[in-house]
């Protein structure tokens, strides 16, 4: 039986969960960050975490300000640039959906050029919108990156990125051939994880779009197949995620499953979410949410 601790709302920021080696702190609502991230020890990592930007030049579509995502990027570049970053992730959705290549790649060229400037060591996640008008290989000749599922290491720390970016039938996403809903870890990418996470001995972080928590609308199809292969590893501590929006929170056979805010949605920088996480040598990890994201701590 799955032990799940799920938390989707925020709490105050003083309350603490003890749930066995869980201490969660989820920061209320702000209106600004004024507050600094905490010194860490120079043996930690420290990861810049982004989500959901959908960065378009079009007019706001109920809740989400697409044109905002520009000024909410640079305010957080202020905080990032500040807290001395190893690395940045941008967790998918970089871009929304857009009616040509050419205007999707002007949206991509624009969003990317901003996030290129915060952090030379930057990794991207494959969103659903990402690939809805572009091919995988256009959106990732434009970011700089060669591959869309990988793996890498920084001070101890072992990080692996996925892509669920592919239909059931293992057909990748790209022109609009996918529906939104059919998200999924093929076989030669599962098999890619089981090999990666066998020839490693650090504690894993792992970094995804689609939720492998849930399996409503939000979730990869395949997820309970892609949580037994993190589980049999004994080392994953953590998979970050995004794509349905909003702070939620579970924990499943004793890993973590941290779903984070989307910088797009809501109006103005008042309304923006972004986060620094820290994740030591022994695998504990501390995510300090901005804004609307949450903060947590999670003792190895």
């Amino acid at each position: 039986m799955n032990n799940v601790l799920a938390h989707t709302q925020p709490i105050p920021r003083r309350t603490l969960l003890q749930h066995g080696s869980l201490w969660l702190a989820a920061s209320a609502p702000i209106a600004k960050a004024a507050f600094a991230v905490e010194k860490r020890s120079s043996e930690a990592v420290r990861i810049g975490l982004v989500t959901d930007l959908h960065h378009a030049d079009k007019a706001p579509g109920g809740s989400r300000h697409y044109r905002d995502t520009t000024k909410k990027l640079a305010e957080a570049a202020k905080q990032f640039r500040s807290s001395s970053l190893d690395c940045l992730v941008e967790l998918g959705d970089l871009i929304d959906a857009a009616k040509t290549v050419d205007t999707e790649l002007g949206y991509l060229e624009t969003i990317n050029g901003q996030f290129r400037e915060i952090c030379k060591d930057r990794h991207y996640v494959l969103g659903n919108h990402c690939v809805d008008t572009l091919k995988k290989s256009e959106f990732l000749e434009g970011v700089g990156q060669e591959r869309s599922y990988y793996s890498f290491d920084r001070k101890g720390i072992h990080f692996i990125v996925l892509d669920a970016c592919f239909r059931e039938d293992g057909v990748g996403y790209e022109r609009k051939n996918f529906h939104w809903t059919d998200a999924n870890i093929p076989p030669a990418e599962l098999d890619w994880l089981r090999k990666d996470l066998k020839s490693n001995e650090h504690p894993v972080v792992v970094l995804a779009h689609q939720r492998l928590d849930v399996s409503d609308h939000h979730g990869v199809k395949n997820n309970a197949v892609v949580r037994d292969v993190l589980e049999q590893s004994g080392n994953v501590k953590a998979v970050f995620q995004g794509h349905s929006h909003q702070n939620a929170l579970k924990q499943i056979n004793g890993i973590h499953y941290c779903t984070l805010a989307a910088m797009v949605e809501g109006k103005g920088i008042a309304n923006n979410g972004y986060s620094v996480m820290d994740v030591y040598p022994d695998g504990s990890i501390h995510l300090e949410g901005f804004m609307r994201q949450s903060s947590y701590d999670w003792n190895s």
